[in-house]
């Protein structure tokens, strides 16, 4: 499994200690409230256990600190090799800070130039403007509105695509 760092990220596979990080950004509503409905603990352990297991997912630190500042995860396509899905989160305290936009940036490079993939998507709430600037500033462009298609707690969003590719960045 890689370890991706930047001049100030630390990006590492999770790792079972990362469990209490994880639950908590997963009962997070200022932080769920553009992902999805907050799940059971039981779903939550299952969608840590995928995390354990995957093998493009990290969580974000700095280099100098244990703390976990956030998670980011490409899923490369199994119908297609060259594409892939990514998404990110932070944790509100560290919004803001570029730190989003430099895990992003690296997840790329390393998508690109370590795994094949020559164009990564990504799926964003119409309302989440902060997640929408990190895309555009890491050279991502939106491809796609699916008005109405994703619902979390029975109110449907407009969610929209965003792509890059290879050398675009």
């Amino acid at each position: 499994m890689a370890t991706i760092t930047t001049p100030r990220l630390q990006l590492t596979p999770f790792e079972p200690s990362d469990w209490p990080f994880f639950r908590t950004l997963r009962e997070d509503r200022s932080i769920m409230r553009y992902m999805a409905s907050i799940a059971p603990e039981k779903e939550t352990r299952r969608l840590f256990a995928a995390r354990l297991a995957a093998q493009h997912v990290f969580v974000i630190r700095l280099h100098d600190d244990p703390t976990p500042l956030g998670d980011i995860g490409l899923q490369i396509s199994s119908a297609n090799r060259e594409e892939a899905d990514i998404g990110y989160t932070v944790v509100p305290a560290a919004q803001g800070k570029g730190i989003a936009s430099e895990a992003l940036r690296a997840v790329c490079e390393y998508a690109f130039n370590q795994t094949g993939v020559k164009a990564i998507n990504a799926y964003v709430l119409a309302d989440n403007t902060g997640s929408v600037r990190v895309l555009e500033k890491a050279g991502f462009a939106r491809t796609q509105v699916l008005e109405k298609a994703y619902e979390i707690d029975g109110v449907k969003y407009d969610d929209w695509v965003y792509r890059v590719e290879r050398g675009a960045a």
